[in-house]
């Protein structure tokens, strides 16, 4: 893929410089090109824009005072002749900071050029398209976006869980004692939960896995998606908390640009309260965040991909919240979530949302993005944003450099993945039935780089057999009580094949942390897809698979098929293999070093020691000039505290072994001022 990009953007490079070159000879100026008006859908929020100004422009608004973000942060004249110009067509209008001010990383913020973008708010009745093309000719203006809402891709309403009208399983693994584990053949399926339709090995195989590692609380997966209930008794334990905040607060402890953000944040409401209470929530940010991490052994529920296995906990779940009800859900609430996780220790985004395929039928809908270029001409600031994580989340000293972006590919049928999935930096989620065979709402090809169980419904309801549609060869997961009176309940969609591939991504950098083995998160990616299960080998390619659509607005159902003869090398590399990809991390890598460390005067910052040592009996910690900083271990962490601007090296040792390493202490104070 970077190859390709690479030879495109040298060839557009040679006509540039050629079609400069005889601008000059004729001693003329060519013209600027004409900026082009995007397609103004239902899915564009009317009365505002996201602009990224040039860096003189963004200087005067941060000396007006605006370097925060939120609705006591705003500007309501930027006294710029050619944006006031232009924003005069509108009457009266906001300007606010997309990404508010993080003390730790406005650094990195300003060197990726997040600091230019704004949000700009006017009346939704006011001419949009006008002011989108007026704001695009200004040489103080580099792009200018629409604020899209995004489409959750899942299929449905959930289904709750009801033990009485389960079917029955014979389903166990070792010592787990999870009560609702032998429904969940997604995890271990012995092919015992309905006849022909259910194939023994047809899961994600994380049974043999389990024996490597279980998970790892130094591993954070964000989940961008509906709230994840923080109270729930299979997820409270596998939240991840920040300790520098205080619940509730109405002052931003830790310096991040969100006050009171203990489990994440709400940016749908933009609020550090997690709700998954609104009459219109489906409880799917509870269901996904359930098949990574939902605490495994605890003799309750549901077990999990990485929740650790009773003793040793699992992995963390970062909730980053960007909808609820029929709120939120912006191109603004991704990208403001996507940055907060890179900046608060997330390396995998679990996104379970995007937009309807390109190649989707357009009589039943909207088709959107076609290429990667129509997706990046669209949406530069989203691209920003994703391209932050990836490059960004992690540490270079760390488990992994750099983050991993996991969407759910789309759900319909359309014969290519949705964006911002089917972009190639990113891992695109098919979605399998029980069987191995294509999910009938899935889409595949192009795009497509990997597949996991993602339930069927229409596939496996036994019409007329009384069995509840929407439970058997659906997923099985957490939910709110609020939506589910057992906290448990079933859902199907690419939505659900996604967090398997985030689960199992969280497991093998689980091990990696065990192993003490450090990736680029290239490398980890290229690990996932080459431990892939090929699918076709199980399938009967030259028989349609049967299955019964259910119409509801007839209230009926009819017989239909698909040709499998379609999918043929179109699920990506396979479905994904727990155990193989763990096998495969075993042998890969480079071994971790210590990391230096950074911190402010009168500050602390702390560190998690076990990714470093195996055994932290006897550790200990020495600066070697207690002026500069003084260091502790505490709990399992080493914690650094400045004292004085300067550097100190510094040893710490446990386990046998010794590593040296350098503080830093200096002020967050950069030259342009932006403190």
């Amino acid at each position: 893929m970077k190859i390709r990009y690479t030879l495109i953007f040298a060839g557009l490079g040679t006509l540039v410089c050629s079609a400069f070159l005889a601008c000059s000879r004729i001693q003329t100026q060519c013209p600027e090109p004409e900026p082009q008006l995007p397609v103004f859908g239902e899915d564009v929020v009317r009365g505002e824009l996201l602009v990224r100004f040039d860096e003189g422009v963004a200087a005067l608004l941060e000396e007006s005072g605006l370097t925060k973000s939120g609705p006591s942060n705003v500007l309501t004249a930027c006294e710029i002749p050619s944006v006031e110009e232009v924003l005069a067509i509108v009457g009266n209008y906001s300007i606010e900071r997309v990404f508010p001010l993080d003390v730790r990383r406005e650094e990195l913020s300003r060197r990726e050029g997040l600091h230019l973008w704004y949000r700009v708010r006017f009346d939704e009745d006011a001419p949009m398209e006008q002011v989108y093309m007026e704001l695009s000719r200004l040489g103080e203006v580099s792009s200018v976006n629409c604020n899209r809402r995004l489409k959750k891709a899942y299929s449905g309403k959930s289904v709750p869980f009801h033990i009485a009208k389960a079917a029955a399983a014979s389903v166990a693994a070792g010592n787990w004692n999870d009560e609702l584990f032998p429904y969940q053949w997604h995890l271990v399926n012995r092919g015992d939960l309905g006849e022909s339709k259910f194939s023994a090995g047809a899961d994600v195989n994380v049974e043999q896995a389990w024996e490597l590692s279980s998970g790892d609380p130094s591993i954070i997966v964000a989940v961008l998606d509906e709230g994840v209930d923080y109270t729930h008794p299979d997820l409270k334990d596998a939240m991840w908390v920040n300790e520098d905040e205080i619940w509730r607060s109405r002052e931003d402890n830790d310096g991040n640009g969100y006050a009171g953000d203990v489990y994440g944040y709400n940016f749908s409401l933009g609020t550090p309260i997690i709700s998954t209470d609104d009459v219109n929530d489906s409880g799917h940010g509870c269901h996904v965040a359930g098949v990574i991490a939902a605490t495994n052994n605890n003799g309750l529920g549901i077990s999990s991909i990485a929740g650790g296995d009773g003793s040793n906990p699992g992995v963390r779940i970062m909730s980053c919240q960007i909808f609820s009800g029929v709120k939120g859900g912006t191109v603004l609430d991704e990208v403001r979530a996507i940055k907060y996780a890179a900046d608060n220790g997330a390396t995998v985004l679990q996104c379970s949302w995007g937009y309807t395929s390109g190649a989707a039928n357009a009589y039943d809908w909207q088709p959107m993005y076609s290429s990667d270029e129509a997706w990046m001409a669209d949406n530069a600031l989203e691209r920003k944003a994703l391209d932050y994580f990836i490059h960004n989340a992690g540490s270079p000293d760390g488990v992994v450099e750099g983050g991993i972006a996991v969407f759910a590919g789309g759900n319909e049928s359309a014969p290519a993945a949705g964006y911002p999935g089917a972009y190639g930096d990113f891992v695109s989620v098919a979605a399998t039935a029980a069987d191995w065979t294509p999910a009938v709402y899935t889409n595949y090809g192009p795009g497509t780089t990997i597949s996991a169980p993602g339930g069927d419904q229409d596939y496996y309801w036994n019409y007329g057999e009384g069995s509840e549609r929407g439970t058997l060869g659906c997923v099985l997961s957490t939910l709110p009580l609020t939506v589910s009176p057992s906290g448990y309940g079933y859902m199907e969609g690419t939505s659900m094949a996604c967090p398997h591939v985030s689960g199992v991504v969280a497991l093998g950098l689980s091990y990696a942390a065990r192993l003490h083995r450090h990736f680029k998160a290239s490398e980890i990616i290229d690990l996932l897809y080459s431990s892939a299960t090929p699918v076709e080998q199980y399938w009967n390619i030259d028989e349609p698979k049967y299955y019964y659509k259910y119409v509801t607005d007839l209230g009926t159902n009819y017989r239909n098929s698909m040709d499998l003869r379609r999918y043929a090398g179109g699920m990506g590399s396979g479905q994904v293999n727990a155990s193989a990809f763990l096998r495969a991390i075993e042998g890969s890598g480079v071994e971790m070093t210590f990391p230096n460390v950074t911190v402010a005067p009168g500050s602390s910052v702390k560190l998690a020691l076990r990714t470093y040592f195996d055994n932290l009996s006897g550790a200990s910690v020495k600066v070697d000039d207690g002026s500069i900083a003084e260091a502790s271990i505490v709990s399992g962490k080493l914690v650094v505290k400045g004292l004085a601007e300067g550097q100190s090296s510094a040893v710490i040792s446990a386990d046998g072994k010794s590593h040296r390493f350098v503080i830093s202490v200096r002020s967050n104070l950069s030259e342009g001022g932006w403190l």
